[in-house]
């Protein structure tokens, strides 16, 4: 048993719920530009399905995955000490390791410093005394910060970005707890 309204099929299901599905039968009520359909439908359909939003959520999923392999592949003549040395010598030019990582990723072909050599740039860089004082994405948020109270300086009234700052600055305040939480700043870091 159902009814359809503006070629909606509306059927009782055995467990009390609703089901619906579009069909091509002639509706009850005429679909027209205007009228009163235009009103009496959306009503109806909020009545019916008052757990359906009108407008779908969409939420993507997209995210790039690691391979599934975790050896090197077999095609990589470099060895896991070469690329320990190539990846101090970067360090000690001043780049960031994630700047290494692209380097090596690019120029290299190694996908995963990790599958390589066993453990991770940022690792490899605390072993040889190399890491940088601060987590990177720290500094990079601070930077961040700072261009922004730069920009301030000469538009004053720019109130976007004075709300930016506040945003930028209490994520700062975040990252940082977490750090000195785990030891990784020191507790006095300001």
């Amino acid at each position: 048993m159902g009814f359809v309204v503006s070629g909606l099929v509306v059927h009782g299901g055995a467990n009390g719920s609703m089901c619906h599905t579009i069909t091509s039968s002639s509706p009850i009520v005429p679909d027209t530009k205007g009228g009163p359909a235009a009103y009496i439908v959306p009503i109806l359909l909020a009545i019916l399905f008052p757990h359906r939003p009108l407008q779908p959520v969409i939420v993507g999923i997209s995210a790039s995955a690691l391979p599934y392999k975790r050896t090197p592949p077999s095609w990589l003549k470099i060895s896991g000490q070469d690329v320990e040395e190539n990846i101090c010598k970067f360090a000690k030019k001043g780049l960031t390791p994630s700047q290494i990582g692209v380097i090596l990723r690019d120029s290299h072909g190694i996908a995963q410093v990790k599958s390589v050599t066993g453990s991770k740039i940022l690792r490899i860089l605390k072993a040889h005394g190399l890491a940088p004082e601060i987590p990177e994405d720290l500094y990079h948020l601070i930077k961040k910060a700072v261009a922004i109270r730069k920009h301030l300086e000469r538009n004053r009234k720019d109130k976007d970005s004075k709300f930016r700052l506040i945003l930028v600055e209490s994520r700062i305040h975040r990252l940082a707890r977490y750090y000195k939480r785990t030891k990784k700043l020191p507790p006095v870091w300001k």
